[in-house]
């Protein structure tokens, strides 16, 4: 195994305790996986390793940047998947993103099917949806969001998310 994957686990592994724990995922935490993996890849593979690192660092942090500007994740998901570019390169964070959107959306049907509240939330989120779009604002979304509905930490889909991406580029 290549060494920027035992980095990449250690990292995840520190990032899953503090988001479980606190909800939150540290400033410190999130440069230090950035600047270990940028300095990993010079070191090991030079300006090309430099390159690649700092490629994956802005398109992992660009793409989930995207999604936090449309609510779909938090400010400290877009710096760790940053720091996960940094250490793993583009192609590896781009899987690992895709993966990762992936088991988030099971994640949430399973917590939305399992939930006494259901049909519900089901109704809540379509009021809101309507109040939304009759008022043109993201209020009621928003309010919807951080007030009613089941969220859940999402390094739950990170996790699987990176195991899936290494074993469909490193193992099958």
């Amino acid at each position: 195994m290549a060494g920027h994957f035992i980095i990449l686990i250690l990292f995840l592994l520190i990032a899953c305790y503090y988001d479980v724990r606190q909800h939150r995922l540290p400033n410190w935490l999130n440069v230090s996986g950035v600047l270990v993996g940028i300095i990993y890849h010079l070191v090991v593979n030079q300006l090309d390793g430099f390159i690649q690192s700092v490629l994956g660092l802005l398109v992992a942090g660009v793409i989930l940047l995207l999604l936090y500007i449309f609510k779909a994740v938090g400010a400290g998901d877009v710096k760790l998947f940053a720091a996960i570019g940094a250490i793993s390169g583009v192609l590896f964070s781009l899987y690992a993103i895709m993966y990762s959107i992936i088991f988030a959306g099971i994640i949430g049907l399973i917590i939305l099917l399992f939930t006494k509240t259901f049909l519900i939330n089901i109704t809540l989120a379509f009021l809101h949806i309507k109040e939304s779009m009759k008022d043109k604002t993201l209020t009621p979304l928003d309010d919807f969001k951080n007030n009613i509905s089941n969220r859940f930490p999402f390094i739950y889909a990170v996790i699987p998310g990176v195991i899936t991406a290494f074993y469909y580029m490193y193992v099958a």
